[in-house]
Parts: structure tokens; C-alpha cells; sequence
């Protein structure tokens, strides 16, 4: 059984442990608000550009002039799984959801005899992937310098996606990324990009249309924008996300610190009891005997 100093130790280095977490869920409840204003005033722009490929797709659809980050190579052998995660930790479920997601992706393509090749952004998923995955990566990109993402971060692995496509050493490139429903509820949501995928009942209006230049020219010049504005929109999802999953995570630490300090309380003073009443019976039977 812990002695009373043990136990008086124990309780002051929760508590210590309690005034961490409320910071940092303080810290998280700040940068919340100003990441889901981000992540929400991002998604009109992204719908309505999606809105657009699509109307443009649909007028080229079958072309043999079409872009190939519409048709795609001919091939699906090789996959390119871009994971994003978060540089840091202490949010829950947060980055192992992401890469259990991807990790399955990936055990799935291997199953079906495909090639499997993954990028990643984000410290925490690396090294969750790196264990049973390390043989796959392919590049790293180090976001952790970044204190507010950017169109430019976006466009940086978006060339570099697009590369690999160029390249031959990529056929199909899927996005990982977390999208932000609330403080509670973040969904881990896997997104092809490459080829571009559209709905093609939403295409059927673009003969109400005449482009010029052709549609096939717009498509071209449009398509590698539109793969940076899904990797912009996923890349402020996953940051709207990763704070409320903080929150949630640091809210439930500080919350379980206090039961263990009312516990440790609790078995501190029942200690102190006994050990009076200890010392009590100590001396009446002292007395008694003399």
C-alpha cells in the first residue's frame, strides 16, 4: 500500500498533468474556430470548381483529345497513396484513423496484385505507416514549419502528385485526409484525384455550352488547378479536424484527471484515517499497560 507522501505526490503531479490539458484544450478551442472558418469558407469554392470539371468533363468525355489527368494513363497498376496527418500528436484518434484508412487501402491494392506507392504529409502518419509500410514511401513532405496552410503548400504536392502521373510512376493518386463534420465527429475520407473523377450526371448540361477555346484546352490548363484545390480543401479539412479532435482528446484527459484526483483524494484521507487511529490505539494500550 503507497504511503501517504507517495500518495500526496501522486496527486499534486496529476494535478500538474490537469492544468496541462486545460491549456491545451484552451489553446486547441482558439485555433478551432479560426481553422473551421477556413475549412468551411474553402468548400463553396471547391464545390463550385468541381461543379465546372464536371460540365467541362462531360463535353469530352470519350475524346480522344482529352486531358490524360482526365483519361487517366490506360492503366491502373500503380497507385499513389498521398496520407495527410498531423505534424503532432495528443488529438485522439485523429492521425491513426487517417492511416488505418490508408493502411487498409493499401493491404487492398497489394491483394489485388497492384503496385503501391505512398507520400506522405504529416510527421504522426509516417510513422504509424513506417513499420508495415516503409518498403512503399516514396517522399516526405515536412509541414511543421507551416503555421498556416496555404494555396502554395497545396500547389507544391500537387506538382509533385502530378510528377509522378507525368512520369509513368504513378497511374492513380488517391488523397487520405480527415474531413471536419464537428468538434466530436471528423470522418477519414480517402479521394482520388488522379484521373480526375466527376459526376457524370452533372456533366449532361454542358451541351447547353459553347467553349472557347475548345473544352479539351480548358481541361488542360483547369485540371492541375483543380487537383491543388482538392489538396488545399483536404489539407484545411484535416487542419479544422485535427483541432477538434484535440479538443475532444484534451477535454477527456482533463476530465479523467479529475476522477483521479478525487480517487487519489479519497485514498489519501482513508490512509491518514487508519494511520491515526493507529497511533491512537498505540497509546491507549500504552497507557493501559503502564
Amino acid at each position: 500500500m503507497p504511503s501517504l507522501k507517495d500518495l500526496k505526490n501522486r496527486i499534486n503531479s496529476v494535478k500538474n498533468t490537469r492544468k496541462i490539458t486545460k491549456a491545451m484544450q484552451m489553446v486547441a478551442a482558439a485555433k478551432l474556430r479560426r481553422a473551421q472558418e477556413a475549412a468551411e469558407a474553402a468548400r463553396p469554392y471547391a464545390e463550385r470548381m468541381s461543379a465546372v470539371m464536371t460540365s467541362l468533363a462531360g463535353g469530352v468525355a470519350g475524346s480522344p483529345d482529352a486531358p490524360r489527368l482526365l483519361s487517366g494513363s490506360g492503366n491502373d497498376q500503380t497507385h499513389l497513396l498521398v496520407v495527410m496527418t498531423a505534424e503532432r500528436g495528443l488529438c485522439g484518434g485523429f492521425n491513426s484513423s487517417i492511416a488505418k484508412l490508408a493502411r487498409t487501402k493499401a493491404q487492398e491494392l497489394t491483394a489485388q496484385g497492384k503496385t503501391v506507392k505512398i507520400l506522405t504529409v504529416g510527421k504522426k502518419g509516417r510513422e504509424q505507416l513506417k513499420r508495415d509500410w516503409g518498403h512503399a514511401f516514396v517522399g516526405h513532405i515536412d509541414l511543421s514549419d507551416v503555421k498556416r496552410i496555404g494555396y502554395a503548400n497545396a500547389a507544391d504536392i500537387a506538382r509533385q502528385a502530378t510528377a509522378y502521373f507525368d512520369n509513368g510512376d504513378a497511374d492513380v493518386v488517391t488523397i487520405f485526409f480527415s474531413r471536419f463534420q464537428s468538434v466530436i465527429s471528423q470522418t477519414p475520407t480517402a479521394q482520388q484525384i488522379i484521373p480526375a473523377q466527376f459526376d457524370e450526371t452533372e456533366g449532361a448540361a454542358s451541351s447547353l455550352y459553347e467553349y472557347e477555346p475548345s473544352e479539351e484546352a480548358i481541361l488542360a490548363d483547369l485540371l492541375p488547378r483543380n487537383v491543388a484545390t482538392q489538396i488545399f480543401t483536404a489539407l484545411l479539412e484535416n487542419g479544422a479536424s485535427e483541432q477538434g479532435a484535440r479538443m475532444s482528446a484534451m477535454d477527456n484527459a482533463t476530465r479523467n484527471a479529475g476522477d483521479m484526483i478525487n480517487k487519489l483524494t479519497i485514498q489519501f484521507n482513508r490512509s491518514r484515517q487508519a494511520a491515526i487511529t493507529k497511533e491512537l490505539i498505540e497509546i491507549i494500550s500504552g497507557a493501559e499497560a503502564l
